[in-house]
C-alpha cells in the first residue's frame, strides 16, 4: 500500500509530479538542495492550484487537501525517511541517478520502491546499483505534468510484477493512462520524438524550411498539437541533448545530435525555461 510518496528534485518535472501526487490524495514529500527552487516549486504549485479552482476544474476542498499534502525539504533523510515510492527527477545523469538511490537506501524500509524519471537512461543500471533491483522501475511522465495524461511505466529486467503492479495503481490514481514498457534506450515515446527532431534540425540547417514553416508542416499537415521545435523549447535543449547523445550510443548515428542543437545549449538557449531556444519568447521570432 501506498501512503507516502517522495519526489527528489523540484524542477519542472518533479514539482509537476509533486503537484499530481498530492492532488491523487498521497502524503507528499518534495526535496531539492535548493531552497530557492523549493519555493519557486511552491509557488508554482499553488498557482496551478489556485488556478485549476479558479477554472473550474477543480473543488476547492480538493485544492486545500492537496497543498496539505505537501511538504518541501532540504533534509534528504527527512524527506525519504517513511515513504514508500520515491521518485527521483533529478538531470539526465546516470551517476546522479545511482548516488540518489543509493542514499535512499540508508533511510528507508525494504519495500519501499524506487522510480526515475528518466527519458531513456537504463533502468537496469540504475537498479543494479541497489539492494532491491526488483523494485525499481521507470514512471515517464510528460511536461506540464497536471495535463499530459501518459505515463511510461518501464521495467527493467528485474522488476517484479508486483513491483510494476503498484506503480502501475499509483499512476491510475494520479489519473494518468499508463503504458508498459520493456526496457530499450529511448523507450517508446523519446525514441520517437528524438528522430523527429533530430530531422526537423536537418532540414533547417539544410536551409529546408524556417523552423516556424517546419513547425507549422507538422501541425497542420500530419496532425501533431506541437511542432518539433516547440516541443524541443517546452522539454529544454540541454535535456534533448542529453538524450540523444545516450539514444546515439546505444542505437547509432540516426540519433546523433545536430551541430545547431549543441551550439544553442553552449549558448545557454535551452528553451522556454530560460527565455530563449530555438525561438526567443521575447521576441516570438526565432533567433
Amino acid at each position: 500500500m501506498i501512503s507516502k510518496i517522495t519526489v527528489i528534485g523540484s524542477g519542472t518535472m518533479g514539482n509537476g509530479i509533486a503537484q499530481v501526487s498530492a492532488m491523487a490524495g498521497f502524503e507528499t514529500s518534495l526535496f531539492d538542495i535548493s531552497k530557492k527552487q523549493l519555493d519557486i516549486a511552491e509557488s508554482k504549485i499553488n498557482k496551478n492550484l489556485d488556478k485549476g479552482f479558479e477554472l473550474g476544474k477543480i473543488a476547492a476542498e480538493k485544492r486545500d487537501n492537496a497543498k496539505g499534502n505537501l511538504s518541501f525539504t532540504e533534509d534528504f533523510e527527512t524527506a525519504v525517511k517513511h515513504s514508500d515510492l520515491i521518485i527521483e527527477a533529478v538531470p539526465e545523469n546516470m551517476e546522479l541517478k545511482k548516488q540518489i538511490f543509493n542514499d535512499a537506501e540508508k533511510f528507508v524500509h525494504e519495500e519501499t520502491i524506487f522510480a526515475t524519471n528518466t527519458t531513456g537512461l537504463s533502468i537496469t543500471e540504475i537498479g543494479n546499483t541497489t539492494k532491491r533491483e526488483d523494485k525499481v522501475i521507470g514512471m515517464h511522465f510528460f511536461n506540464p505534468v497536471h495535463i499530459m495524461k501518459l505515463i511510461e511505466i518501464v521495467r527493467s529486467s528485474s522488476t517484479s510484477q508486483e513491483t510494476y503492479e503498484i506503480v502501475k495503481a499509483v499512476s491510475e490514481k494520479m489519473g494518468k493512462q499508463t503504458v508498459e514498457i520493456n526496457e530499450a534506450a529511448g523507450f517508446v515515446t523519446s525514441r520517437m520524438n528524438a528522430l523527429i527532431g533530430a530531422e526537423a534540425f536537418r532540414m533547417w540547417e539544410e536551409g529546408v524550411a524556417s523552423p516556424q514553416d517546419i513547425d507549422k508542416a507538422l501541425k497542420l499537415g500530419l496532425n501533431h498539437p506541437m511542432g518539433p521545435f516547440e516541443m524541443i523549447d517546452l522539454v529544454g535543449l540541454d535535456v534533448r541533448l542529453a538524450s540523444m547523445k545516450n539514444l546515439e550510443k546505444h542505437l547509432g548515428p540516426a540519433f546523433k545530435p545536430s551541430k545547431k542543437l549543441e551550439d544553442l545549449v553552449k549558448k545557454g538557449r535551452l528553451g522556454r525555461k530560460t527565455g530563449k531556444g530555438v525561438y526567443n519568447y521575447n521576441k516570438k521570432i526565432d533567433g
